[in-house]
């Protein structure tokens, strides 16, 4: 899947502080945990919820984010649709990874049991 440029730009300036509130309200609407986020979020990227804190206090974008993130040799699993794209085809690695997380919330608050929103095999 080709997204524009305009789209995939926007995606690595957005900062992952102004997307976490909303992530967290979206579980949590729907019975789910913030520890079930940050559990979520520490699988995909590899991060501690200490590092994850300051990249919410740096304001660090979507870019700067995933940059330093560690992914999951088991992303690569994360498949389906998501915002009208199919996630499998988003040639934009960014976008890719971005698309990531958002699917994962959305499972997570859809009540997906946790061994399968985290791909254990």
């Amino acid at each position: 899947m080709k997204s524009g440029s305009s789209h995939d730009e926007r995606m690595a300036s957005m900062t992952f502080a102004s997307v976490y509130p909303h992530y967290l309200t979206k579980v949590e609407k729907k019975g789910r945990t913030k520890e079930e986020l940050l559990q979520v979020i520490k699988w995909l990227t590899g991060y501690s919820e200490k590092k994850l804190e300051k990249h919410i206090r740096d304001k660090v974008t979507f870019e700067q984010f995933f940059q330093q993130a560690e992914l999951n040799p088991n992303a690569h699993l994360i498949t389906g649709m998501i915002c009208g794209y199919r996630i499998e085809e988003i040639e934009n690695p960014l976008t890719q990874k971005v698309r990531y997380m958002d699917k994962l919330v959305d499972e997570l608050a859809k009540g997906r049991k946790m061994e399968k929103i985290l791909r254990a095999e």
